[in-house]
């Protein structure tokens, strides 16, 4: 158990993260930080936390364990912000989408206390973000990819494992470059097209009058394009090289429909679209075999 769980940012993953550990008896206080101090009032009121920080500093002063849930392009600022309370022993993990360039914040802003940090990442979300929608049971039955450093304390990496399998999360090792390099395919590019195809219907002239047409299919594939803009804006900035490169080969194959569809190819155009079928019907979501990744205990994942 621990003593106190630092907080800081104060949203739906964070304050799930505190939810969760309560629930699971996993600690006595949990003291918050936002860059809103109405934020951290309402997550106070809420019962998420026990307290309010005035900064990140002293929401890391006296916790043994503290998850940074901020966007990814401030937390290099925030890592610098608590420098000084980072120490042998306290567990330090964030919630960010993309590993290589938190990984890289953290070399830069924390030198030789790095070894206290274990980079990890939640595959678990809302549409809906903030503290309102915080839920105890957001990480339950997921997977959580955790990519330590070389310098990262073995202790604290096995200590970052029971945490979230504590809360019933499935918990992969990775490299941060293999990481990236899989989200880029699996959820960054997926946002990037939500984006830009429901754009695309929409700025059409009768755009519109088509979505009051749209059924559950359009429904679906466009759900996650009401996903955070300042969020999304800052994983795809940080991960745009990986991102890149599927868009890459996602024109490759657009192309092949297109010219199938051009052509009046119906057996090229069946054949690609039965490969698809075909596959997405053998997809199950389960523990998946990565590349470069592991299980908890180092071996690869059953999958």
């Amino acid at each position: 158990m621990f003593r106190q769980l630092g907080v800081i940012g104060c949203g739906l993953m964070g304050g799930s993260f505190a939810l969760a550990l309560r629930r699971a008896g996993l600690v006595g206080r949990v003291v918050g930080y936002s860059k809103s101090p109405s934020t951290t009032e309402r997550a106070r009121r809420l019962g998420v936390i026990d307290a309010a920080a005035e900064s990140a500093l002293l929401a890391v002063s006296g916790s043994d364990i503290v998850i940074i849930a901020v966007p990814v392009a401030a937390t290099e600022g925030t890592f610098r912000a608590i420098r000084h309370l980072v120490e042998p022993g306290v567990l330090f993990m964030d919630v960010g989408s993309t590993k290589r360039d938190v990984v890289d914040a953290a070399r830069r802003a924390l030198r030789e206390r790095v070894a206290a940090f274990v980079p990890a990442h939640p595959i678990a979300g809302k549409e809906a973000s903030g503290i309102e929608h915080a839920d105890a049971g957001l990480y339950a039955g997921r997977h959580v990819i955790i990519t330590p450093l070389p310098q990262t304390a073995p202790a604290l990496v096995q200590k970052a494992t029971d945490v979230w399998s504590a809360i019933g999360a499935q918990v992969l090792r990775m490299t941060p470059e293999n990481h990236d390099a899989a989200f880029a395919a699996v959820s960054h590019l997926p946002h990037l097209l939500a984006f830009a195809y429901f754009n695309a219907v929409v700025n059409q002239p009768a755009g519109r009058e088509y979505l009051q047409l749209a059924g559950p299919g359009f429904r679906d594939f466009t759900r996650i394009a009401a996903s955070s803009p300042d969020m999304w804006r800052d994983i795809l900035l940080a991960n745009r090289e990986e991102v890149l490169k599927q868009a890459q080969r996602f024109r490759h194959v657009l192309g092949a429909l297109e010219a199938a569809l051009g052509n009046s190819n119906a057996q090229a155009l069946e054949g690609l679209i039965r490969q698809a079928a075909e596959g997405r019907s053998g997809w199950q979501m389960g523990a998946p075999r990565v590349p470069g990744g592991t299980g908890a205990n180092g071996t690869p994942p059953r999958g």
